[in-house]
């Protein structure tokens, strides 16, 4: 047999490169399809969402005491939920530090707006998504709640709590505006490599850098509330 030309040999080559290729674009893009394959039947509008005894609102950033307008926008989805009687209480969880402190900067804007600080538990220790997921059902008790976030970050929210053993559906905030058009590009593009960590999260389910003791905050309210803390009554 004559050995192949040049130029097969180069197109055989160039085959084998977009095979690779391809191969190399579907791996990296299989986890946060995955993710997003996992969640999308929990993902409501305000509007169609049941009722769930609590809402988690994941913090964002804050400046000043007062939310960033990404974190003011996750703040009106809850708003607008506990208005509907769509939930009873609110969970906001995000980091804290010295001068800086995400979960008050939330509650305090919740409360100008006329939720009472009664309906509102702080959780100081969300350090990321899965350790705030942890947290809520581990601490806070909470088997049933609503997850509120951008759209972009809801899928990876769903996945994480329902690995965390929490019966979770997600309302998003989907406004274009809350946030510039280069920042809606870096979070878009940096969800697709949190993927890999959500799912190694949701199979390895490593414990939270801070857990400590479990905390009535929820449930309390919840009672003072004339709500029960189990199964949603709707």
């Amino acid at each position: 047999m004559s050995n192949p030309s040049p130029r097969a040999s180069a197109r055989k080559a160039q085959r084998r490169l977009y095979q690779v290729a391809c191969l190399a674009v579907l791996g990296f893009f299989a986890p946060i399809t995955t993710v997003h394959a996992m969640a999308a039947p929990y993902q409501r509008s305000a509007a169609t969402v049941p009722y769930e005894p609590v809402a988690v609102v994941f913090g964002a950033a804050e400046h000043n005491g007062y939310p960033t307008p990404y974190l003011a926008r996750r703040l009106d989805v809850a708003l607008d939920l506990y208005q509907r009687k769509k939930v009873t209480v609110i969970l906001v969880t995000g980091a804290t530090a010295p001068g800086y402190d995400e979960p008050t900067a939330m509650r305090d804007y919740l409360t100008r707006r006329g939720v009472p600080a009664s309906r509102i538990v702080r959780d100081f220790a969300g350090l990321d998504t899965w350790e705030s997921c942890v947290r809520v059902k581990k601490i806070f008790g909470v088997e049933h709640a609503t997850l509120v976030t951008q759209d972009f970050h809801l899928p990876r929210a769903l996945t994480l709590c329902h690995a965390a053993g929490i019966d979770a559906y997600g309302v998003a905030d989907t406004d274009p505006g809350s946030a510039g058009e280069q920042e809606q590009l870096h979070d878009s593009g940096r969800e697709i490599l949190a993927g890999f960590k959500a799912l190694g999260q949701a199979v390895w389910q490593p414990d939270p850098r801070f857990l400590g003791k479990k905390e009535t905050a929820v449930a309390d309210a919840l009672a003072k509330a004339g709500k029960p803390s189990g199964a949603p009554q709707g």
